[in-house]
């Protein structure tokens, strides 16, 4: 920190509280103000940023017994000293040794250099190479205790669970169970963190998170299309050529109507809609696509009519358009 700092930075306005504040309340309000303006709370908020960076800095001085007295000290010569020197010697120490008083003759007093260098930690290097040069630590290098360490958690849970969301409990790392909520609609690979529930800090500062990696496993008949759902529906040909109604099947629910209409070609797709995911962004549709399935075997009655039909049916080749355009 510049030296001019410890004047001009008013470390219990920046925190909100008195200069006789306690030790646990010092920490209640820092840690109160740190969870307030954490960058990982106000994600590309500079001014939030900033803030945090003078709480932190104001922490780290007022936590510390011996910084405290010597910060207090140092304000107590008043706002009007400065520091004008930028290198060694001290030339430019004029304003804070005229308050500690001179020799009648005009020049100062050898023990009032011996209180300033005491007073600032110097051990015979520049100025700031001593306490209040030194680093606590703390989030980005801003000072102030350091955020604990965050848990990774991993569960599976099956794919209603997923779509309609719910409390299960997890074992700690300390053997302990935890209850952690699965918002509805949560994604295969999502991560749900719960605040302040990690390690705790080295040094009195706020507590790690719980991050919980969720797998979600796949359903036999349906797939996730953010919030729609999706389902393949096997039709007959003839069903396909010349229309029916057929039941699709919903996500815990009793079966939909649907009309196919006639000529329905595979990969058509039919909506249900509200049928999908309901979350509190919205509730997506059931998407059917049509698949077309061609029997495997056919009785001689089946063949014959199969055969008197390909001799009726229309003689465009349903290629035609494919070859031409992969041609060019």
């Amino acid at each position: 920190m510049a030296s001019q700092d410890w004047f001009d930075k008013d470390f219990y306005k920046t925190l909100g509280v008195s200069k006789d504040v306690s030790d646990a309340e010092l920490k209640k309000t820092y840690r109160k103000l740190a969870r307030k303006y954490h960058p990982d709370s106000n994600q590309g908020n500079a001014a939030a940023e900033a803030k945090f960076k003078e709480v932190s800095e104001a922490y780290s001085v007022l936590s510390d017994k011996e910084q405290r007295e010597e910060y207090d000290q140092l304000r107590a010569m008043g706002s009007g000293a400065r520091f004008t020197a930028s290198g060694q010697g001290a030339g430019g120490f004029e304003d804070v040794f005229s308050r500690f008083g001179q020799a009648r003759g005009g020049g100062y007093q050898q023990a009032d250099f011996d209180d300033i260098f005491a007073m600032f930690g110097q051990q015979g290097g520049g100025f700031g190479s001593g306490r209040f040069g030194q680093s606590t630590g703390g989030f980005r290098g801003y000072g102030g205790p350091q955020r604990g360490a965050d848990v990774t958690a991993r569960t599976t849970i099956d794919f209603v669970t997923a779509t309609r969301g719910e409390t299960i409990t997890l074992q700690g790392e300390d053997g302990k169970p935890f209850k952690v909520k699965i918002p509805a609609g949560v994604s295969d690979g999502q991560k749900i963190r719960l605040r302040g529930r990690g390690r705790p800090s080295p040094d009195g500062g706020e507590p790690g998170d719980i991050v919980v990696a969720v797998t979600v496993r796949p359903h036999p008949v349906f797939t996730r299309e953010g919030l729609n759902l999706r389902v393949t529906v096997p039709v007959t040909f003839t069903e396909a050529a010349l229309g029916a109604t057929i039941e699709v099947p919903t996500l815990g629910g009793d079966p939909v109507k649907l009309r196919v209409a006639p000529g329905t070609p595979s990969g058509r797709v039919l909506r249900v809609k509200g049928r999908g995911v309901s979350t509190g962004k919205g509730t997506g549709d059931l998407l059917a696509e049509v698949q077309v399935v061609v029997p495997s075997h056919l009785d001689g009655a089946a063949r014959e009519a199969l055969e008197r039909f390909h001799e009726l049916e229309p003689t465009e080749n349903p290629r035609a358009d494919l070859l031409s355009r992969a041609r060019g």
